[in-house]
């Protein structure tokens, strides 16, 4: 497998057999390169993760769950995640993205918007951006941290870099882009790709949570990531001084 070719491989992970060939014959008639696994073990002994550019992964695998396979990969690589699943629970949603996943739909689902989905979190990660511009090393600043948005890092004030689940790092990048206006919710949930009909304001509100731990010197007192009662959050990159 080579992940440079034209078509992006994705690792589709599922148990279903069923589900395998449906998601399959989806991913190659919109054209991605497919590669079915059944299991979490099987998808690991295909080789490095870099040799896939996405991974689509079923949370309730039999044996070792999507979640665990979620979290290996991203304490081993970078390989972008997106997440199915039957269950509509509110807990899994928030863990699916905390445990690093870019995306996350639920079955049923419109094959439309899945392979959207999944289009817009490989052009995060730099598919389709010319090499020119992916080259430039772009930093942000605030306060005393900024974000690099060549290595998708976020960085304290001796360039040690804070680390960021990909769902936080969404997030801070899209609050940094657009600094010094209010976002609502409904823009946030967006971005993030989930579903906007299900637990908007607490998925979000533990994103916020834990983002501002990260980058406010006193998270109950945010001075970039504001909150504005009933219209959104505002991120404010020059901030006044005390």
């Amino acid at each position: 497998m080579d992940a440079s070719a034209t078509r992006p491989v994705i690792a589709i992970i599922d148990d279903d057999a069923d589900v395998r060939e449906t998601l399959s014959a989806l991913m190659e008639a919109s054209g991605f390169e497919p590669v079915a696994f059944q299991d979490s073990d099987g998808f690991k002994a295909a080789g490095s993760p870099q040799d896939f550019d996405l991974a689509l992964i079923d949370l309730r695998l039999k044996g070792e769950s999507g979640l665990t396979l979620a979290i290996h990969i991203r304490e081993t690589s970078e390989l972008p995640i997106v997440m199915l699943t039957g269950v509509g629970d509110e807990i899994d949603k928030i863990i699916g993205l905390e445990t690093g996943a870019d995306d996350y739909l639920m079955k049923p689902f419109n094959p439309r918007e899945l392979v959207a989905r999944i289009r817009a979190v490989l052009r995060r990660y730099g598919h389709g951006v010319s090499a020119a511009k992916a080259g430039k090393d772009q930093e942000i600043i605030f306060g005393d941290k900024r974000v690099n948005l060549k290595r998708r890092e976020l960085l304290d004030g001796n360039g040690d870099e804070i680390p960021l689940t990909n769902a936080e790092y969404v997030l801070l990048e899209y609050f940094v882009k657009n600094p010094d206006r209010i976002i609502p919710r409904t823009d946030l949930m967006r971005e993030i790709g989930s579903d906007m009909q299900r637990y908007v304001d607490r998925t979000i509100d533990v994103l916020i949570l834990r983002l501002r731990r990260k980058i406010e010197n006193v998270p109950s007192k945010p001075v970039h990531l504001q909150t504005r009662r009933a219209q959104g959050y505002i991120f404010v990159l020059q901030a006044d001084g005390p």
